[in-house]
């Protein structure tokens, strides 16, 4: 992944960072769909995707409801085999989709501002190399977010 940290250390803009952030998260897993959620205020927005079919990109939803909050309030990575047996999961949102299985890692700066998440459309449960790969990812990320402060979302968090 050192091509990757290049990639970001270089980035010129936002939607640079965030074209290199999906693209490799999703590559590196070999997911079916990748997303880049942002921090705004208490609502997590789904600022980007590389999906096999459209999930959530350009909507927020309240970090309260939604697995990538849960990852950013508990500032940790959560990997979840089967989406529909885990409460954290907001049913509603995710029916519609082929997401059955997720890993989510949270961009923390120190406090968080983002997280990354990865989704297979099989029941998949995330190796140990596979979670570090996504946090060294969501670590490089967030150095390469802070130097674009004017197009990131309102920052704060409730807890």
């Amino acid at each position: 992944m050192p091509d990757t940290m290049e990639r970001l250390a270089g980035a010129t803009s936002l939607e640079e960072v965030q074209r290199v952030v999906r693209t490799k998260a999703r590559s590196s897993l070999v997911a079916h769909g990748a997303t880049l959620v942002l921090l705004d205020g208490d609502l997590c927005y789904y600022a980007d995707e590389d999906s096999m079919s459209p999930l959530w990109k350009g909507q927020r939803f309240p970090a309260v409801n939604c697995i990538s909050g849960w990852a950013m309030l508990n500032r940790q990575s959560v990997a979840i085999k089967d989406i529909r047996f885990d409460s954290r999961i907001p049913q509603e949102a995710y029916r519609p989709t082929f997401v059955r299985s997720l890993l989510m890692a949270p961009i923390l700066r120190p406090e968080p501002i983002g997280a990354i998440g990865c989704y297979w459309a099989v029941p998949h449960a995330a190796t140990p190399a596979e979670i570090e790969t996504l946090e060294s990812l969501a670590l490089a990320a967030g150095e390469a977010l802070d130097r674009f402060p004017e197009g990131l979302p309102a920052r704060g968090f409730i807890s």
